[in-house]
């Protein structure tokens, strides 16, 4: 018999603590206890994996399957594998096979579930990209209140150096003359400027 590392793998089927059908292909590395070699020979025989590994991997499986909601065996992978790894341990060592790793494959659950987590995902991406939307609206409103009471402040400081300072009303007055004299001055009397060839 073969005492060195070897490789198992399984298709296992279970359900979740929310009732979903989950499919798991897990995969076990172990070695026979080179003092249980005979042993296991005599009372299983060489297809001892069939025998013993595959159906203590299904009750392992369904058990800790059971423990977590679909989407916990997703987030929570490393739990599950160290659950099943734990227990797939103690209950083979008694039979003399060591397990040394189990990696989980995949897990993979009924087509409806699968689009409902899809969905799901859309939703929550186009409800984020809304709240950023919305926050852009905030802030950019945010800047446009901020402009406007800064400008209202701009003119109440001018208007306050106009009231206080008159000669700066003569001034901007003045800057803003062309150098030409009015057509019409104020009184009773108006100016009217003729040409010379009339």
């Amino acid at each position: 018999m073969d005492i060195k590392t070897q490789k198992y793998e399984a298709d296992l089927t279970a359900a979740s603590k929310d009732l979903q059908d989950v499919k798991t292909k897990i995969a076990i590395n172990y070695h026979i206890d080179g003092d249980s070699a005979p042993v296991i020979y005599r009372e299983i025989g060489l297809n001892y994996a069939e025998k013993v590994i595959y159906p203590l991997e299904q009750e392992i499986n369904k058990a800790a399957t059971a423990q977590f909601t679909a989407e916990e065996l997703i987030t929570k992978r490393d739990a599950v594998r160290e659950i099943m790894k734990n227990t797939l341990m103690e209950k083979l060592r008694t039979r003399g096979i060591i397990v040394e790793e189990i990696s989980i494959i995949n897990f993979e659950f009924s087509k409806s579930f699968s689009e409902s987590i899809e969905a799901k995902v859309v939703m929550e991406q186009s409800a984020l990209t809304a709240k950023n939307k919305l926050e852009q609206v905030k802030y950019e409103a945010e800047q446009k209140i901020a402009a406007a009471q800064g400008e209202a402040k701009a003119i109440q400081i001018r208007g306050e150096a106009l009231k206080n300072n008159p000669g700066v009303i003569e001034l901007n007055w003045i800057e803003k003359w062309d150098g030409h004299q009015p057509m019409v001055v104020g009184g009773a009397t108006p100016l009217i400027n003729l040409p010379a060839n009339l």
